[in-house]
């Protein structure tokens, strides 16, 4: 059961009390019709509401600090249920706040919890302008890692494309998060804004490239995520150039690449924290992502947004160091950040390559002060079959693939 895909791991409520059964709840509320009638109103628990909470179907209960003692014999159905303990509330100094079935609203930590030394080491990069391949290759040892054979000493690509020449970056060393700049050319950029224009509003009714979604993305009814941007599900056919490069940099089958997407925010506009791991429900259909690989198709400046933040990795140590000579340095200014670049993609990996998912590469989306855009594609372990749009194969794409691969000159992938 994962606990980051269905519930909070750490919420406070009598289901998690290995004292009081299920059973026995359901045999107490059937037994006690009338329970609901002695439920306050929320305005009469705002200020006497304890740290002890019960849900049952919908029904809430709570102690109040002024009601009157009641003799040991003589118990009302009420008084019943407020005697059912569960775990204190982590904040006493503040009442929680319930939703409509009495039960507390989850919090960023209960969705979100902060990372235990179970979940591994965190290692910033010393130096985020220096590259060395012997680092990559560590920082990759566990996951399906990238393909340094296209690479240099100095992390330029060495593929027949002169004029677009790939620069790998290594911005985080565990877990490993990279960027590659210039892995898109102008004209790529160009042609993928392009689609979004065209496609617009096609919701699967015409002929188009891609078909239009409000963003959806593997969740469940309990996560805070807030997405409000808007996706494009296209053809594999039409993404010729982004699979291409996503194979030759990453060495994939063309098979384990879930639909491309292009998304847009507009102002104002993000994707709060969220895991981009399958849930485990939904592992039948290709296994776990193995990798993210997202590329941005505009810039946006630091005071506008729409940057990708990793909640608890940090910026390389000497760009932490230099903040920190500025007196610029406050708040989680050190939180590793990566700004929108227009054609820079970034890479990181979900999951480890036995399909272990990793909590350390929780991110965001921030606000967009302006519209952002990128194209985006997940990396499964195995074979991953498309739903969207209707009869959307990767084997469509495979000659359209392989012209772009020997127009880059990258040879020897899979």
């Amino acid at each position: 059961f994962n606990t980051r895909e269905f519930c909070p791991r750490r919420m406070k409520t009598s289901l998690h009390n290995p004292t009081f059964p299920m059973t026995n709840l359901f045999l107490l509320l059937m037994s006690a019709p009338c329970v609901a009638a002695f439920v306050p109103p929320p305005s009469a628990m705002s200020s006497h509401v304890s740290s002890t909470i019960l849900f049952a179907g919908g029904f809430g209960t709570a102690k109040s600090k002024s009601a009157p003692k009641k003799k040991a014999n003589k118990k009302s159905k009420s008084s019943i249920l407020s005697d059912i303990q569960v775990d204190e509330a982590p904040n006493k100094q503040s009442t929680p706040k319930l939703d409509r079935f009495g039960l507390p609203i989850p919090t960023e930590d209960d969705i979100f919890p902060p990372l235990t030394s179970n979940d591994g080491a965190r290692v910033p990069v010393s130096d985020g302008d220096e590259f060395n391949k012997e680092d990559v290759a560590e920082a990759l040892q566990h996951h399906i890692g990238v393909n340094l054979d296209i690479f240099d000493e100095n992390g330029q690509s060495i593929h027949e494309e002169k004029s677009n020449r790939w620069k790998l970056k290594l911005l985080h060393q565990d877990p490993p998060v990279l960027s590659v700049e210039h892995f898109f050319s102008e004209a790529d950029v160009e042609q993928y804004k392009s689609m979004i224009e065209s496609n617009e509003g096609n919701n699967g009714g015409g002929n188009g490239d891609a078909v239009q979604l409000s963003s959806p993305t593997f969740s469940s009814s309990l996560s805070l995520s807030r997405r409000t941007s808007t996706t494009w599900f296209c053809k594999y056919e039409s993404m010729s150039c982004l699979l291409a490069k996503a194979q030759a940099l990453l060495n994939v089958d063309l098979k384990q690449m879930e639909e491309p997407q292009l998304v847009r925010y507009r102002t104002g506009e993000e994707f709060s924290w969220h895991y981009d791991e399958i849930p485990s429900a939904q592992l039948s259909n290709g296994g776990q992502r193995l990798a993210t690989l997202l590329v941005y198709l505009n810039d946006l400046d630091k005071d506008r947004g729409g940057g990708t933040v990793f909640r608890d990795l940090k910026s390389p140590v000497n760009e932490s160091n230099k903040r920190k000579e500025k007196g610029s340095s406050k708040g989680n200014d050190n939180q590793l950040t990566v700004r929108p670049k227009s054609g820079t993609a970034l890479v990181f990996f979900p999951a480890f390559k036995d399909g272990k998912a990793d909590p350390r590469t929780l991110h965001k989306g921030e606000v967009a002060l302006d519209t952002k855009m990128i194209a985006q594609l997940w990396i499964h372990e195995k074979e991953y079959q498309a739903s969207v749009p209707e009869n959307n194969l990767q084997v469509d794409a495979a000659s359209g693939v392989r012209e772009e691969l020997e127009r880059l000159g990258v040879k020897n992938v899979m």
